[in-house]
């Protein structure tokens, strides 16, 4: 157990609004909060290390300790009123593809408590009926054949109250040779107890977490008011389960929303809880059309986890309401209890409507979030040696997966995690937090700890900044940005949204202003906003692009929006497009050099260079010890790099386990062609970073560097190095109004 731990309703906030902090403490007597802004988050003694300004507030003090849960596990929840009343029979079925049929108590349709109600579930015996008797037994039995595995089956349980008779069975919807997976069971049980008040669940048995929640799809659940007739006990035909409705879920209506529609005439709709995945294929999938929105009726069915979150629901602490004047920037509530510590961190943007400085940088939290709880797998003993030598944060998703995983991981079935949430503590998304501690990669920080050292460096340089994020951007769009004589990304704005990209792009090559775009593998992934839900993002890992696994065939278009998910490059707007460079390698946490082209030297770019005779560029930093590692960008003009994009400096000597992203690649020796006229050449030509300059209309212009490793350089030896001079040389540039040809 994490001895404190927290997290804010908001990510960002301006003077004047209010951000409430859930908080669990495993203590027993009270912790601390205060406000702090945060400066630097490395935790490597030879950095800058971590840097922070106590911020004096009205939440300072004292607050109780207690514990809050998480209950993971995803499932809808009805409440039936009173249509139970007077039911003597019933009958209960549903659609299954589960993914973890070994997995006992997982709950498909129940309303079942100490005394009255029923249950259809799965176990390793395969389907199973539970029913509360007259008297506070309870009857249970199963099929006995377990259910395959990711194969549509229907199963059902019927209730003769004449009788007495309870049955349960199963069928695969498509039989294979020499498999025996079909069959029923019954058991005269006597009088039962079913009306049994509260909700129903689908997909758990009791809503209290993840034990008895199911995993793998659920379609077109049914509850009859009619008891199967034991002519059809066997292998009941599906009009049969259309008999006499006293509800029915139709997954293929509402696809993008939260309440999930009773087609029956009580109208008895439910609320999904921890957002299951929905545009998933159905059992009469045909194949013949992949959007979900041209063909809904094939997607009627839901993907349920049992490891599934789009909110921790944990009641709130405090509240810091922003007082005015507040400065723009990185903060964080900083909660002790006793010798352990936790910061939890939120960006404080300008009030709308106006700026504090010229100067903005955009913090990429839709990227953060979609890493939110990253599990890397390398929490081993040499890292959680360097982490206390260093003092760093020791608590990691792979040791704490409670609040649920990113979707760089995969749910406990197997599948691949589309959804993330920022309402949950995230354990990587704290300064101190080191991602990789292997011997190349020096402080191995990645997302904000990494981005806070180009924070530290404006604040060392004496350059004001505001602070916004790509959430702001993707609600107001380029006005956000208008006024601003320069703007920069972070080391790794990677996932955006429709509105967030455009905003970008319009404010670099519509508006005039001016972009640096200081990292690597950025506007790469689409990814959806969920329109009822703050802070719930989506993402298809469709066809391309370099992938911790694949949506599968079918479900490609997101949920929320509709839209294609998968690359922007897919969608016919690479990287290049915005920023002139994209994603074109990727290798472990080590970085190279830049070795200034010939055009560096022209007397037009000589303001970029002042005071730097240096050719070789960024051969040092924090972050994997060179200016150009980890994932590289280059130029492309089939791609949409500008004509006018000139490259400055191109790296080169990287190690042999960088490789060519998927999409780059048309055979194991040929890449995709690079002019209309030449063919592909070899891959190791395009594994680089190149370092551009252009300009865009009415005085714009874009600066590139291409590589997530290059803001760690930038505090190298306190800032006195040639990729800080080469930067601030830029910034200083373009926040001069003479910087650029009009």
């Amino acid at each position: 157990m994490i001895p404190i731990i927290g997290y804010a309703d908001k990510l960002t906030v301006a003077p004047g609004d209010t951000i409430s902090f859930k908080v669990s403490s495993a203590g027993t007597e009270d912790y601390r909060a205060s406000i702090v802004r945060l400066i630097s988050g490395d935790p490597n003694p030879d950095s800058p290390g971590f840097q922070y300004a106590d911020i004096p507030s009205d939440i300072d003090g004292a607050y109780p300790s207690r514990l809050q849960r998480v209950k993971l596990g995803s499932y809808v929840q009805v409440d039936m009123g009173e249509a139970w009343a007077g039911l003597t029979s019933f009958t209960a079925s549903a659609v299954v593809w589960p993914t973890t049929p070994q997995k006992p108590d997982q709950g498909v349709i129940a309303r079942i408590g100490p005394k009255a109600g029923f249950a259809l579930a799965i176990g390793p015996n395969g389907a199973e009926a539970r029913l509360a008797l007259t008297g506070g037994k309870e009857a249970h039995i199963r099929v006995g054949k377990a259910l395959r595995e990711r194969r549509w089956a229907r199963i059902w349980c019927s209730y003769d109250g004449d009788t007495g008779n309870l049955t349960v069975g199963q069928y695969h919807l498509q039989s294979e040779h020499d498999v025996d997976d079909e069959g029923v069971s019954q058991a005269q049980v006597g009088a039962a107890e079913i009306d049994q008040g509260g909700f129903l669940y689908i997909a758990s048995l009791d809503a209290k977490g993840s034990k008895t929640c199911f995993n793998g799809k659920i379609e077109r659940p049914i509850i009859q008011k009619i008891a199967l007739s034991s002519e059809y006990r066997s292998r009941p035909s599906p009009d049969q389960f259309e008999l006499n409705i006293l509800a029915g879920w139709d997954f293929s209506q509402n696809i993008s929303g939260l309440e999930v529609m009773d087609t029956g005439e009580l109208g008895l709709n439910g609320r999904l809880i921890n957002l299951p995945a929905r545009a998933m294929t159905g059992s009469n999938w045909s194949g013949e059309e992949m959007n979900w929105k041209h063909r809904s009726e094939e997607y009627g069915a839901i993907h349920f986890h049992d490891d599934d979150i789009d909110d921790c629901r944990w009641e709130t602490d405090f509240e810091f309401n922003l007082p005015d004047g507040i400065k723009s920037g990185v903060y964080a509530v900083r909660l002790r209890l006793g010798v352990d510590e936790d910061f939890v961190p939120f960006f404080v943007r300008p009030r709308r409507g106006e700026r504090q400085a010229d100067f903005c940088l955009i913090i990429p939290t839709f990227t953060y979030v979609i890493y939110a709880n990253h599990a890397r797998g390398n929490t081993t003993t040499g890292y959680l040696a360097k982490a206390d030598a260093w003092g760093a944060r020791p608590w990691t998703p792979d040791k704490y997966p409670d609040f649920g995983l990113s979707t760089y991981n995969f749910h406990s079935d197997g599948s691949g995690i589309c959804h993330t949430t920022r309402l949950r503590p995230i354990l990587n998304m704290r300064p101190n937090f080191v991602s990789i501690a292997n011997s190349f990669a020096v402080s191995g920080l990645r997302h904000l700890p990494a981005d806070l050292h180009i924070v530290q460096w404006l604040e060392g340089k004496g350059i004001d900044y505001d602070i916004v994020t790509d959430e702001d951007l993707d609600e107001e769009g380029a006005s956000l940005l208008d006024g601003y004589s320069a703007v920069a990304t972070t080391s790794h704005p990677e996932y955006h949204t429709a509105h967030s990209r455009q905003a970008f792009y319009d404010y670099a090559h519509k508006l005039g202003g001016r972009l640096l775009y200081l990292g690597g593998n950025g506007f790469y992934w689409r990814i959806a906003r969920h329109k009822e839900m703050a802070g719930v993002y989506e993402i298809r890992r469709a066809e391309g692009g370099i992938r911790a696994w694949a949506s599968d065939p079918g479900e490609y278009w997101n949920a929320f929006d509709g839209a294609y998910g998968g690359l922007w490059r897919r969608n016919g707007k690479p990287p290049q497009s915005i920023v002139g460079l994209g994603f074109t390698s990727q290798g472990l946490f080590q970085g190279s050099y830049y070795r200034r082209k010939p055009a560096s030297y022209d007397d037009k770019y000589a303001w970029i260079f002042e005071g730097i005779d240096d050719e070789i560029i960024g051969d040092f930093g924090f972050s994997g010890g060179g200016a150009a590692g980890y994932e590289l960008d280059r130029a492309d003009s089939l791609l949409g790099t500008p004509a006018n994009a000139v490259i400055l400096a191109s790296s080169e000597a990287h190690q042999e386990h960088f490789v060519l992203v998927h999409e780059e690649q048309l055979t194991h020796v040929d890449t995709v062609p690079r002019t209309a006229q030449a063919p592909g050449g070899r891959p190791e030509e395009l594994i680089r970073a190149d370092l551009i300059y252009f300009e865009t209309p009415k005085g714009g212009a874009v600066f590139s560097t291409g590589s997530i490793t290059f803001a760690g350089s930038l505090p190298w030896n306190d800032g006195q190095n040639n990729v800080s001079q080469m930067v601030e040389n830029v910034i200083r540039g373009f926040l001069r109004s003479d910087a650029v040809d009009p």
